[in-house]
């Protein structure tokens, strides 16, 4: 069995208890905060001291391995294989006009530029021409930059990604300056520059 160790402080200018349990191998688990004495009914009392004995029991009945945490999003494998299958899905969907899984794989340099409903907005209200992209290659860059190659309508283009926390994420600001001074203007401006109507 397990020891528990817990945590008892009074507040200043306040008349609360702070309880709390932990651990000691996976540090603090829960609280509970307790009016002192005298300033709950017997019925309220009663019932915090049956949310504290089920806290204390769940924690006295754990085994020794640390508790599950929620499954994380997937991990991208850093390889440029993996690189060039996202490369190709993020083109694929910005052609199809299926914008928020685009912005969604920017970095978070690139995704403080414009908000993500902003972003669909402007494009679903001024959608480029889709065109067909053809990712070519990809390659370590400078840094820690890789570079995606691919062709668009005859012209060749490159993109700069990272992998950031187990992420492939892409980096508008420099795959597409211009396209950061267009999403820096108002929405208006922004018809008005691209030249098409709402």
């Amino acid at each position: 069995m397990q020891s528990i160790a817990y945590q008892r402080a009074e507040l200043p200018h306040a008349r609360n208890l702070w309880l709390a349990h932990k651990m000691p191998e996976s540090g603090w688990r829960s609280a509970v905060w307790l009016k002192a004495a005298g300033e709950y009914s017997v019925g309220r009392r009663l019932a915090m001291m049956a949310v504290l004995a089920t806290l204390t029991a769940g924690c006295a009945a754990q085994t020794g391995r640390p508790a599950a945490r929620p499954a994380a999003a997937a991990s991208d494998p850093r390889t440029a294989t993996a690189l060039l299958r996202i490369a190709t899905v993020f083109n694929n969907d910005y052609d199809g006009g299926d914008y928020g899984p685009v912005w969604d794989r920017w970095d978070a340099r690139s995704q403080a530029v414009i908000s993500r409903a902003d972003y669909i907005r402007r494009h679903t209200e001024c959608p480029d021409s889709p065109q067909s992209v053809t990712v070519e290659d990809a390659s370590p860059g400078p840094g820690a930059a890789w570079i995606v190659d691919y062709a668009t309508g005859g012209v060749q283009l490159r993109d700069y990604w990272f992998y950031v926390r187990g992420r492939w994420v892409f980096d508008l600001v420099l795959s597409n300056p211009d396209s950061v001074q267009l999403y820096r203007l108002t929405p208006d401006q922004y018809v008005a520059e691209l030249g098409c109507a709402h």
